[in-house]
């Protein structure tokens, strides 16, 4: 078990070397600082002397990969990769363009985030996978095909629609919750249960559909016709054999997701007014502050590998054939 963790965490790593290096390359060599600088400061007649004092001010004066004009180790050290790339690795995440505290800015907002987003987890595995249990177990029935047509429906349709339709049913005309915003304590229920909601009904369409596949899937094994020689009844066999065995793309397709719990989601943030960490990357994004998107896709490329080292994990709990891979 611990050689199998050892080489998906050092998997993990190539994986986030791969990404840093991606970024820097397209961050700093496809958009040069002097690209960023004139983005930044913006006008239609920028001089020279403008561009080299904004990178000094910002930090990007230094050479690329290699500081020719230091000495010792500060010919590798005193470079923009170095203080733009390799220090992601340790979490120092640094300044943004705007002169903000990256890291205090990613420890305030993760709380919002994860306050939407986990129950946004949770009710959706529960929903996802009752709902694709309760087709499958009355396939073929008007329950079955109404729901086939109840989740092709869903997805469909744009989330943008959901969240507009959302705020104008509940908030503007039965005003039983606030339009946007975010607060502490007990209101917090209040703030968020509309977009957990509207949240849940997006994403039903596509877990409860790919679920159910999986699922009758399974029914055409070969385990499932000899449970049912043996006089086991269709409740036992779905539940105690399919469900388990289905477990493995299941469990994919939920650890997927899991870089969202933290990262938020950028699109129902920025509608409903969550100052999380989805909201703060659509802010860098409008402001062009490449610090914080940088910043903000190697953290989602860290959330990612552990999602999938977690993912792992419960692999080797739902079949332990697993470990042998």
């Amino acid at each position: 078990m611990a050689a199998f963790l050892l080489r998906r965490v050092l998997y993990g790593v190539l994986i986030l070397i791969g990404v840093n290096l991606l970024t820097f390359v397209l961050f700093f060599t496809v958009s040069t600082p002097d690209d960023m600088a004139r983005l930044n400061i913006g006008g239609k007649y920028i001089s020279q002397q403008q561009i080299d004092d904004w990178k000094v001010q910002k930090g990007y004066d230094k050479p690329l990969l290699w500081n020719d004009k230091a000495e010792g180790t500060q010919k590798l050290t005193a470079t923009v990769f170095w203080e733009r790339s390799v220090r992601l690795f340790v979490l120092d995440f640094g300044a943004a363009d705007s002169g903000r505290d990256i890291g205090h800015e990613i420890a305030t907002r993760i709380g919002p985030s994860v306050a939407l987003q986990l129950p946004v987890f949770t009710l959706t595995i529960f929903v996802s996978v009752v709902f694709s249990l309760a087709m499958v177990f009355f396939r073929g029935s008007a329950l079955d095909f109404w729901g086939v047509v109840l989740t092709v429906v869903l997805l469909s349709i744009s989330s943008l629609f959901y969240i507009i339709a959302g705020q104008y049913v509940f908030s503007k005309l039965m005003r039983v919750v606030p339009i946007s915003g975010f607060s502490d304590g007990w209101a917090l229920f209040k703030f968020l249960s509309l977009p957990v909601l509207v949240t849940l009904v997006s994403r039903l369409g596509y877990d409860a559909r790919l679920y159910r596949a999986m699922f009758l899937e399974e029914l055409s094994r070969d385990y499932v016709r000899t449970a049912r020689a043996k006089g086991l009844t269709e409740q036992a066999v779905l539940f105690k054999h399919v469900l388990r065995n289905a477990m493995i793309p299941v469990i994919t397709n939920v650890f997927t997701i899991f870089p969202i719990l933290f990262l938020g989601s950028i699109v129902f943030e920025s509608f409903f007014g969550i100052p999380g960490l989805g909201s703060y990357t659509i802010e860098a994004i409008g402001q062009q502050d490449f610090a914080v998107v940088r910043s903000m896709v190697f953290l989602g490329a860290i959330l990612y590998v552990v999602g999938f080292v977690l993912a792992d994990v419960a692999y080797t709990v739902a079949d332990p054939r697993v470990r042998l891979a």
